[in-house]
């Protein structure tokens, strides 16, 4: 079995392909060719958890494992910590380990373009991205290789926060910058992308009529991103409708008709005449897809 470092996953995990890769698989979900386990959490010493997400298809099978331990931050080591393990599913030989914090946050950014695509939504000229951590330089990267962006805001807690990733992306070739206001973009923005903590909105409640908001920083139902009045108005789509259902609190807090939310699997495009909200939540399926990615790409 072949290890790939953070390097190398990331290298076997380009954002088209991973897009593409991901479509693959929400098809096996809907032709009912993929499975996927409920995620199992045990409870480790100190306040830890581990957690264990299985998922197969007639060809392979991934495990991800995943520590997390708020006590590293304070002696130097990473709160999080994992790896996807891909197996053949008829043998059970291992054929390849990826670095897992690389991994989830690549295939979370192909997620949210896949989202899109589901939803029947490309246009991504203007972006207000909200949060300027792991996830949202990801995403970032994501549109700019995939959709073509050239125009990013970044908003964080601070400018001080949002000015490194702003830079970063000006030496891809991306006109970014660092703002603290973002209602005053938010009608100017195609997408608006929160990747936050928060347990309160972040995301403004007036956008553009055709704008697509893509939400994936709130993960309990105790969080939202989005403000209640602005979901209201949103065709929503969500990655998992199981998980959506218990975790997605921008979703759950605005007392949402669930029988109007679509899966990616199933669903059809948005009406052109209003906002739309991809929700997203994280499933193994996903993992799946981006190994079997990986694990093609460096054979």
């Amino acid at each position: 079995m072949r290890t790939l470092d953070a390097a190398e996953t990331a290298a076997a995990l380009p954002y088209g392909a991973l897009v593409e890769a991901l479509l693959r698989m929400f098809e096996r979900e809907r032709l009912g060719e993929a499975h996927a386990s409920p995620r199992t959490s045990v409870p480790l010493s100190d306040g830890g958890v581990l957690l264990l997400m299985p998922a197969c298809d007639p060809r392979f099978a991934a495990l991800k494992t995943v520590t997390v331990h708020a006590g590293n931050a304070a002696i130097g080591l990473p709160v999080v910590q994992g790896e996807v393990t891909l197996m053949d599913a008829a043998t059970g030989v291992r054929l390849l380990s990826m670095d897992g914090n690389v991994l989830t946050a690549r295939r979370t950014a192909a997620l949210s373009l896949a989202g899109m695509a589901r939803a029947g939504r490309g246009a991504a000229s203007r972006v207000l991205l909200i949060g300027a951590g792991v996830q949202a330089r990801a995403h970032a990267e994501a549109f700019a290789e995939v959709a073509g962006v050239r125009r990013i805001w970044i908003h964080a807690r601070s400018l001080a926060h949002a000015e490194p990733l702003a830079r970063h992306m000006r030496t891809l070739g991306v006109d970014a910058s660092a703002i603290a206001d973002t209602a005053a973009v938010s009608e100017e923005a195609d997408v608006i992308v929160a990747t936050t903590n928060s347990p309160m909105p972040v995301v403004p409640a007036q956008v553009r009529p055709d704008a697509t908001v893509i939400a994936v920083g709130a993960y309990r139902a105790d969080m939202a991103e989005v403000p209640p009045e602005l979901v209201r108005r949103c065709a929503v789509f969500v990655d998992t409708l199981e998980g959506a259902r218990t975790e997605a609190g921008d979703l759950l807090q605005a007392g949402i008709d669930w029988s109007t939310v679509q899966a990616f699997a199933t669903a059809a495009p948005a009406a052109r005449h209003g906002p739309v909200l991809v929700k997203t939540v994280g499933h193994a399926l996903w993992d799946l897809a981006a190994a079997q990615l990986a694990y093609e790409k460096q054979r």
